[in-house]
């Protein structure tokens, strides 16, 4: 007599590699081994899967909901929780679809097979979903850490997550960097370059100003002004009269000054910025120099064109010469130590050029910056940025800011350096010079908040001056004695100034 065999063996796979590869689509399709099995409420997984997957799709969809999210901690870290939900959810439906099909009939070796395929698929599952939950949380810190309380007081007052430009046609955002922590008081901003973005196109003009400007101007209305009406002074040291000196010293030396800030040395050098160059400055972003090294190894290196030896350590004025130098050539791939050096490096060269690689670095790491560079190694960028990087951009304008930083990428990049020339003397600056050359850089010119037209760089109109096709507008600003052809204050594309010519190169950048 024939033993009966049960009802639900019938809806087992006939072999082992049948149920496993009901397992893998179960993965795949969650659902699908339990209606291969005969069970109702297989169709339910599967629809609620089929059914999620289109709604994120869909909102993931949208980039600017997806950045939303990812610049709001508070759900990205519901989102981290219901990640390892549904993934438990997953995990239990792919090893309950093996149990179901699986023949019952396995001998002790393909038993073990299966399990060790089953525990293999689990965890083939489980780490993208794992590290994606890692990463949402480490996303959430970050954005706690350095967009959160950084209040200051010169930081607009009147945007939205819906008009984050307050209807401007340009954002300036001063990027400062400094010798110490970012935290610390007597901090100096040996690094001082202004960007100002069209938020339209991406286009974007980098300011460059030397870190020993002398008599930086403060905007008319400003408290600092009515305190430096002839610019910024200190008649007992001179040198804590230069650019740099202002994030330590105006803060020492009237605190509260500006109102209440969590950082009264950044709401004084982008007064500084804004005096001198007659544009408004909106935002800041600060980083240690010594960590920026850290961003750079986070990203994997940078590639840059030198065209000169650059020094690794050194002091000219102690008389210390440099412990190597890197050298000149196309296409050089830098880790952090070296990039650290190629944007600071001072032997046998002067803080202009330096100034002038260190657009030719913030340009570098723009272009090193690819989503999926950025991705892989993620968790390294986060870490590095959480220590040496400070702003007051507020955490509601990351996703415009995220936005508007995917326009610059593909858009072109030009850079004024204010470089010691005839027009430009950093111990005495003419700044109605320095403030003609910005508004001849920016098209449409950004009028300075002064009451009155910006300066126009000629006596001529500036429509005027490119009616004739023959003419160079150009031509009545003073030359540079060391280069016939260059113009001192004119806005140049980086890729130009940055590319491979070391014949041509010169310290102008042109």
């Amino acid at each position: 007599m024939t033993p009966m065999t049960p009802a639900s063996d019938h809806r087992r796979a006939p072999s082992l590699p049948r149920a496993l590869g009901w397992t893998v689509l179960s993965a795949l399709l969650p659902g699908a081994g339990h209606v291969r099995s005969g069970r109702w409420w297989g169709w339910v997984v599967l629809l609620l899967t089929v059914g999620g997957l289109a709604a994120s799709a869909l909102y993931v969809g949208d980039l600017h909901r997806a950045l939303d999210l990812v610049f709001d901690p508070a759900r990205l870290r519901v989102a981290a929780a219901v990640a390892l939900v549904a993934l438990l959810l997953w995990l239990t439906v792919v090893v309950s679809t093996y149990l179901v099909l699986r023949p019952r009939d396995l001998d002790r070796t393909r038993s073990a097979t299966g399990v060790v395929a089953l525990v293999v698929l689990c965890l083939l599952l489980a780490s993208p979903v794992a590290l994606g939950a890692r990463y949402a949380m480490v996303q959430a810190d970050l954005v706690d850490d350095v967009f959160r309380d950084n209040r200051t007081a010169t930081a607009p007052q009147h945007v939205t997550a819906d008009d984050p430009w307050d209807g401007q046609r340009r954002v300036n955002v001063l990027l400062l960097g400094g010798d110490g922590s970012v935290t610390r008081d007597g901090l100096r901003t040996d690094s001082v370059i202004l960007v100002s973005v069209d938020t339209r196109s991406g286009d974007a003009v980098m300011f460059g100003l030397p870190r020993n400007l002398v008599g930086a101007e403060f905007p008319p209305g400003s408290p600092l002004h009515e305190l430096y009406p002839e610019g910024f002074t200190n008649s007992y040291d001179p040198a804590a009269a230069m650019l740099n000196a202002v994030y330590g010293q105006v803060p020492a030396l009237h605190p509260g000054v500006l109102g209440r800030s969590d950082n009264e040395g950044a709401d004084a050098v982008k007064q500084a910025v804004e005096g001198t160059l007659g544009i408004p400055v909106h935002y800041y972003v600060l980083a240690n120099l010594q960590g920026f090294q850290e961003i750079v190894d986070a990203l994997g290196g940078v590639t840059v064109n030198i065209n000169e030896p650059v020094a690794i350590n050194g002091s000219t004025d102690r008389g210390i010469p440099p412990t190597d130098y890197l050298d000149p050539g196309p296409d050089q791939r830098l880790n952090g130590f070296q990039a650290l050096w190629f944007a600071r490096g001072r032997w046998g060269s002067d803080d202009y050029e330096r100034m002038l690689r260190q657009r030719c670095m913030v340009q570098a790491i723009i272009d090193e910056a690819d989503p999926l560079t950025v991705l892989r190694r993620y968790q390294s960028l986060v870490a590095a940025g959480k220590q040496i990087v400070r702003t007051d951009i507020p955490a509601d304008l990351l996703p415009a800011f995220a936005d508007l930083a995917l326009k610059v990428k593909g858009a072109q990049v030009r850079s004024v350096a204010f470089v010691r020339s005839e027009e430009f003397h950093p111990e005495a600056p003419d700044l109605e010079w320095v403030r003609a050359q910005v508004d001849r850089a920016l098209e449409p010119p950004v009028r300075r908040e002064r009451g009155e037209p910006a300066t126009e760089p000629t006596d001529r109109p500036a429509d005027e001056a490119t009616d004739d096709p023959t003419e160079d507008p150009d031509d009545d600003l003073t030359e540079d004695p060391d280069d016939d052809e260059a113009d001192p204050g004119a806005a140049v594309d980086v890729a130009d100034s940055c590319a491979y010519d070391p014949d041509g190169w010169d310290a102008d950048g042109s």
